[in-house]
């Protein structure tokens, strides 16, 4: 008898699938797309994440929730989906949260964890940039006090706090440029 976790799931899947192929044949919305196309598209996205400097495992993650109709997957389904291990999911949500690019939910009717891929989820990372730029600013700035004056190395480190600070302000210009950009659309 099947857990009521993979009831849940499996009766999310079929529903996907009908809408999928309603919407196809309705002409209302895109056509089927296979489980091949989605996962070539999953692979290459994750691909060049990782080629910019994401770390592999989140970057497929990412992908997959990217590519998925709904954006929402269970560990397990991940895991399914990847064909990797449920340590290997975990530590990739685990790294998605932290940046902002999903958020963890329980499944509508059961106990299992749902992760969803934000709507705009290179906004919500975006956003998170005090987070990431203020202990580096930090750092760096302790650095300059700590250093002699005229030497290179204090040069550097207070070029590199100027830029995150530049970079910091610059960041909620492009935020507001991106909301009215959105509005627009």
């Amino acid at each position: 008898m099947p857990s009521r976790s993979s009831s849940v799931s499996a009766s999310r899947d079929a529903v996907r699938a009908s809408a999928r192929t309603a919407a196809s044949r309705a002409g209302d919305g895109p056509a089927v797309v296979s489980h091949e196309e989605s996962h070539a598209v999953v692979e290459r996205l994750g691909a060049a994440l990782s080629a910019a400097g994401f770390p592999p495992m989140p970057s497929r993650v990412f992908a997959a929730l990217l590519v998925d109709d709904d954006g929402r997957m269970t560990a397990a389904e991940l895991s399914k989906e990847l064909s990797v291990s449920a340590a290997a999911v975990s530590g990739a949500v685990r790294y998605l949260g932290h940046i902002g690019l999903l958020r963890r939910e329980r499944e509508r009717g059961g106990r299992k964890d749902v992760f969803v891929v934000l709507e705009d989820a290179w906004h919500g990372a975006l956003m998170n940039t005090d987070q990431v730029y203020a202990p580096i600013i930090a750092a760096l700035s302790d650095g300059v006090d700590h250093l002699g004056a005229g030497t290179a190395a204090r040069a550097r480190l207070q070029l590199s706090q100027e830029f995150l600070e530049f970079v910091s302000v610059e960041m909620g210009g492009i935020v507001d440029r991106w909301e009215a950009y959105k509005r627009a659309r």
